[in-house]
């Protein structure tokens, strides 16, 4: 039946809609951590959608919430008042920690992104842009023009003048070898530098953990260093949570706060884990950068009903049963259990990561070189155990990414532990 199904597929997808695995899986229906696949297998689920399904699958409050809502009413466009789009708006804008914040909803990640880098620059009336190397920020047009990962960079024509920043990797590049302080101190001087060869730019835009770039970051307090510098300049500072917000990290409900000293970003955006997927993105500004446009627009489906309730549903789980406290608690178990599983492995380069957002980066023992080859094998083998992880990374995708959702027990996090370090010994 999955044959059926992938040629089916492949005739009518494109080439560059990639799928795991050497036979592609059909995930049929989800409960708590597990899913089960069409031929009724079932699997813990260490990856949730791509970090999307973040309290559980089949969420009871999610589901009644979605359903009652549907029955009243699904859709009608942000030219209507929307009561659960104000509710959602005005809970996000409170926790958001940006004063006098604003927050306009889209349906994705890309198009939060894209939507923040349209404020940036209106606001700053330029289109010079700072971004990561090695970042991700979504699919559009703009996004991939801030986009400093290869892999997912499909053309250099961008409507922004992008320069790119060094820092977002802590563990490689010419600073991989100073402390932390010195490795902050020279990144400042590194974007100084920069700034002192460019236009003056509209923002920066960074993930405080790079997702797609394998869970990669730097150390507490760059950005912060960074805002200094770029606050003295006007410059906006764009905080990307599409992957690190609502608590996935333990210590911080957002990524941002682990680079607090100056304060708040001037804008962040959000999506995936607050609609436990459902299609929820969205960006939170202040007033003033939010109001800045002079043009007529809208959302069709950003800020629909039933998403809404979705996300409130959802948001209040989250808040009512400390799911950050249990991606510290748990996701500290976790990450602890794998170093000690990778201490054995000579090709485990490094075991990085917060909470429940942990990254696996795999190497040719004894050297640096990526081993993409390494990292699909433990894929495969993680399945053949009954676990599902992700990939990616910088070079050459050669880091597996643990996001269970943030409602995983003890349990369940040594159970896939023990089949994740099954997966790396066979590639021994």
């Amino acid at each position: 039946m999955n044959g059926d199904l992938l040629g089916r597929h492949r005739a009518v997808l494109p080439d560059w809609l990639a799928l795991y695995y050497d036979e592609p899986l059909e995930i049929t229906h989800g409960e708590g951590r597990h899913v089960w696949d069409a031929q009724g297998n079932r699997y813990l689920d260490f990856f949730g959608g791509i970090l999307t399904t973040m309290t559980a699958h089949a969420l009871p409050e999610v589901t009644k919430a979605v359903t009652e809502q549907a029955e009243r009413i699904v859709h009608s466009s942000t030219l209507y008042l929307n009561r659960p789009m104000v509710d959602l708006a005005e809970r996000i804008a409170q926790l958001s920690g940006i004063p006098d914040a604003r927050v306009f909803f889209t349906t994705s990640g890309t198009e939060a992104n894209d939507t923040a880098l349209l404020l940036a620059t209106t606001y700053r009336r330029g289109n010079t842009i700072l971004a990561m190397r090695n970042s991700y920020h979504g699919r559009s047009f703009s996004a991939v023009g801030v986009t400093g990962n290869r892999g997912w960079s499909p053309t250099s024509l961008s409507p922004l003048q992008t320069l790119y920043v060094h820092g977002g990797v802590r563990t490689r590049g010419p600073f991989a070898g100073l402390d932390d302080y010195d490795y902050v101190a020279a990144c400042v001087d590194d974007l100084k530098d920069l700034l002192g060869h460019s236009r003056p730019p509209a923002a920066l835009i960074a993930e405080p953990i790079q997702g797609v770039g394998g869970f990669t970051s730097p150390p507490d307090g760059l950005y912060a260093a960074f805002r200094e510098v770029l606050h003295e300049r006007g410059v906006l500072w764009i905080s990307d949570e599409v992957q690190t917000g609502w608590g996935r990290t333990g210590e911080h409900f957002w990524g941002w706060q682990a680079h607090a000293r100056s304060g708040p970003p001037d804008m962040l955006t959000f999506a995936k884990g607050i609609g436990n997927g459902m299609s929820i993105g969205g960006v939170v500004a202040r007033a003033e950068i939010m109001n800045c446009l002079d043009a007529n627009s809208i959302s069709t489906f950003g800020g629909t009903q039933i998403t809404m309730a979705a996300g409130l549903a959802n948001l209040n789980y989250l808040l009512e049963h400390d799911l950050q406290g249990n991606a510290r608690r748990v996701g500290g178990l976790l990450i602890e259990r794998l170093r000690a599983a990778a201490a054995h492995v000579p090709a485990v380069r490094e075991v990085r990561g917060r909470g429940l957002m942990i990254g696996i980066e795999l190497t040719k023992p004894g050297t640096d070189e990526a081993d993409p080859a390494a990292a699909s094998a433990v894929l495969e083998a993680a399945r053949a155990g009954g676990l599902l992880i992700g990939k990616g990374g910088g070079h050459d995708t050669s880091a597996l990414r643990v996001a269970p959702p943030l409602s995983l027990n003890v349990a369940e996090a040594e159970e896939g532990a023990a089949i994740l370090e099954d997966a790396l010994r066979s590639i021994q």
